[in-house]
């Protein structure tokens, strides 16, 4: 660990992947963890999974729902300051000035 209490070592991103069985009414050819679906972290720079873990039959890769803030009201120019925005107005053609 460096001295500033970061460490020297970057950690890959590891993102949740849901998949579910390619055919998951079917029991003979997916059992009953990938019938339902799960979820597994693996890096970004991995190859998505074909077939399931457990029974080795093949799976395919759900698209998952995001989770992205709702903004109920825009930032007041005193808070956008407060949170550290630099604002700017738009006075001609090109041309902003700092507020």
């Amino acid at each position: 660990m460096a001295r500033d209490g970061t460490s020297r070592f970057r950690v890959p991103a590891m993102p949740i992947y849901e998949y579910v069985a390619a055919t998951p009414g079917d029991p003979e050819h997916s059992c009953r963890i990938c019938a339902r679906g799960f979820e597994l972290r693996r890096p970004v720079d991995r190859a998505p999974l074909l077939v399931c873990p457990m029974c080795k039959h093949p799976v395919k890769k759900l698209v998952s729902r995001i989770n992205t803030p709702t903004v109920t009201k825009p930032l007041s120019v005193s808070a956008a300051k407060t949170a550290g925005f630099t604002v700017l107005q738009k006075r001609d053609q090109g041309v902003y000035e700092k507020l």
